[in-house]
């Protein structure tokens, strides 16, 4: 063989050798550097250090922090803030809670707390609950601005949910009209499903049960608005489309 054809042959083997070698090295420097990212992001260097509170009203930042748990610090790419979310949800207060990462060593917590429709009275004080009947506090004296909710049941420790039996007096407390709201002192749910009012003339009122509630209303309101009532009257306008006074 021509020695010169030969020679041509070995440089081309040279050059395709130092070509696999630089792939190979470049794969390998790859490697190394997502390996080295891989450890710096998941290192103390980016850990959860400082946490944002915001929103929380009647929950202190302190018990909202302990809730979220992340007292151990963990690296922002491990952080679970779908769980630290739900975590701050059991929290008597708080409705809805959002998680996010604020890079490069922090996390933002913004919170939605429950609105109070009622009160509860129980031993040594008063429930705060709200609609969905979750007790979010118990206070020594009768809350301002929320009607008195009472029935066959007791309210547990906040935190905790009221028997399904108050569901209909929940809903009625929620959504008193602006119309007699103020004239409300108690409402009062049966075992039957009836819900009645208590009134400040003193005047009840029969609602029945808590269905077709702005049709009653209007009826209460109307009632309250044009008849003359005398203590112990009663509205019942559980039919409404024939409100009757007795009594009185």
């Amino acid at each position: 063989m021509d020695p010169r054809i030969e020679e041509r042959r070995a440089a081309v083997a040279r050059r395709q050798g130092r070509r696999r070698l630089a792939g190979l090295l470049a794969v390998v420097l790859v490697l190394v550097l997502a390996v080295d990212g891989w450890l710096v992001l998941h290192s103390r260097l980016f850990s959860v250090r400082v946490v944002h509170v915001a929103g929380a009203v009647h929950t202190p930042a302190g018990q909202v922090l302990a809730a979220a748990g992340l007292a151990d610090q963990p690296a922002e790419l491990s952080l679970d803030t779908a769980a630290v979310a739900a975590r701050v949800e059991g929290l008597p207060w708080v409705a809805r809670a959002t998680v996010t990462r604020d890079w490069p060593d922090g996390a933002s917590i913004v919170v939605t707390e429950r609105v109070p429709v009622a009160a509860v009275s129980g031993p040594g004080g008063w429930a705060e609950v709200d609609r969905t009947g979750r007790v979010l506090a118990w206070v020594t004296t009768p809350p301002a601005g929320l009607v008195h909710v009472g029935g066959q049941w007791a309210a547990g420790p906040a935190g905790t949910e009221v028997p399904a039996l108050a569901d209909a007096a929940l809903e009625v407390a929620a959504s008193l009209p602006p119309a007699f709201a103020g004239q409300v002192t108690e409402v009062v749910a049966q075992t039957t499903g009836q819900v009645d009012l208590a009134l400040s003339s003193p005047v009840t009122v029969d609602l029945g049960t808590a269905t077709q509630l702005r049709a009653k209303y209007e009826d209460v309101a109307a009632i309250l608005a044009g008849a003359t009532l005398h203590a112990g009257a009663v509205i019942d306008v559980s039919v409404p489309d024939s409100p009757v006074v007795t009594g009185g």
